[in-house]
């Protein structure tokens, strides 16, 4: 019976990219019996997803590794942070944390699976009948993540990603859109596309063709997003890219943001804007080139909203760079801005570099370029007032409901304050679009009536 079926807590730290590998086990676990657990007693043991990109992610995971083990008891840790080492190449959850069960890497499926065997004998008759097509989901019903790769070919000097998650691996694109039409059928009304590289889809089967409704589609970022913008159409749902590198090939997936299923959004991770900061991160083109990157797309599509982070305080930065990155924030008018402090991490060649930012300076200038960032941002909302959008609706309350436009992604991005309709017939509905006009802004979100 289900009801005496293993249970299986788990905890998932991390990206989006942790959450997908996070959401793989869970529907391995359910399609062979498992029980999902809602508590630390009610587990038989349990799996911490974990992150080790910087040390405050690396700390927060030792943290929920040591809270399973004393609240349980039973622990299996996978993640990012399972294949880290410290200087001594000793493994640093079994230095910290020697009684745990079994230690794996990031997207470590099947390894994570045979230690859940070893632990906790899987039900003699698996209820298959009990996981969805679309599998087992950690975000809200209405929208979901679609990894469509593992892995980086970059090299950056802040970054371990490789060195934790491999070389580059497409996932096939046949899979993806068998996984992307299951997602729309369950009801999903935006599908959030991830990865370490979007824009390089492909790149490790060397574009490939693959086949989707008995035609050959090409392994590539431009044919993917084609085929998904296709198939969301026909669902009604939204497709939102991320962590796209602006390689040439980008400026042919505007023209598809028209349609209104690809939204007009892209999130493009620059990290600095002045070439020799560029050049010492290992990082791909200047802040030059990404203007003029910029500007073209706006040309091409006047709504599109770019999204970007940035490091303040990097190895060897001056102040003259810092003002270069400055200069570059209010010419390029990003619309949405993440900044974060340079922060060393354990194995990264960018430890190594001279003439480190002191602590102190690194955040008042990461509070200098927020500051700017504001402005720009309350500019570019006020620009807004008075505007009709579509809205999807992430919650419904007294106040009336808080959903999202094209130009905000979920948890990262601002909100859209929605007052109830005046009409009795109508209503807002989680999980729903619902046109609005905007009435009023500030530095980060908008206020509208439907």
């Amino acid at each position: 019976m289900p009801g005496n079926a293993p249970k299986v807590g788990f905890v998932s730290l991390g990206c989006p990219k942790a959450l997908v590998d996070s959401e793989q086990i869970l529907t391995q676990l359910r399609a062979e019996g498992y029980e999902t657990a809602t508590s630390y007693d009610g587990a038989d043991l349990v799996i911490v997803n974990t992150c080790g990109f910087i040390d405050a992610a690396v700390q927060e995971s030792l943290e929920a590794i040591g809270e399973a083990l004393a609240e349980n008891g039973k622990v299996i840790v996978t993640g990012c942070l399972g294949a880290k080492r410290d200087a001594n190449g000793d493994d640093i959850i079994m230095m910290a944390h020697p009684k745990v069960l079994a230690v794996t890497g990031p997207h470590a499926l099947s390894e994570v699976m045979d230690s859940v065997h070893l632990h906790l004998p899987k039900p003699h008759a698996p209820f298959l009948d009990l996981v969805p097509p679309q599998g087992i989901k950690l975000t809200p019903k209405h929208y979901a993540y679609l990894k469509i790769s593992e892995g980086c070919n970059h090299r950056c000097s802040f970054c371990i990603i490789p060195s934790l998650r491999g070389d580059l691996v497409s996932r096939p694109i046949a899979e993806l859109m068998l996984e992307a039409e299951n997602l729309f059928k369950a009801g999903v009304k935006e599908l959030l596309v991830i990865s370490q590289d979007t824009s390089a889809y492909g790149v490790d089967v060397k574009f490939r063709s693959g086949f989707w409704n008995g035609r050959p589609v090409k392994t590539h970022m431009t044919q993917l997003v084609q085929i998904l913008g296709q198939l969301a159409a026909q669902y009604g749902a939204w497709v939102r890219l991320h962590y796209v590198y602006p390689y040439p090939h980008v400026d042919q997936i505007i023209p598809l943001m028209s349609g209104g299923a690809i939204l007009p959004y892209l999130d493009v991770p620059l990290q600095h804007a002045h070439p020799n900061v560029l050049k010492r991160m290992k990082r791909p083109a200047s802040g030059e080139k990404n203007i003029e990157r910029i500007l073209a797309w706006r040309a091409l599509n006047p709504d599109i909203t770019i999204r970007s982070t940035f490091i303040a305080g990097f190895p060897g930065e001056t102040e003259a760079e810092f003002a270069y990155l400055l200069d570059f924030i209010k010419e390029a008018q990003i619309d949405r801005l993440g900044c974060f402090a340079y922060s060393p991490v354990d194995g990264a060649s960018a430890n190594l570099l001279a003439n480190p930012v002191p602590e102190e300076v690194r955040e008042e200038r990461r509070g200098r370029l927020m500051l700017a960032q504001e402005a720009i941002s309350r500019q570019r909302l006020q620009l807004k007032i008075g505007k009709t959008m579509r809205v999807l609706i992430d919650e419904v309350n007294r106040s009336g409901g808080v959903g999202r436009s094209s130009a905000d992604a979920p948890e990262i991005d601002g909100v859209v304050y929605v007052k109830p309709p005046f009409e009795p017939h109508k209503k807002l509905v989680v999980g729903e679009f619902v046109d609005v006009t905007v009435t009023s802004a500030d530095a980060h979100d908008l206020w509208a009536a439907a």
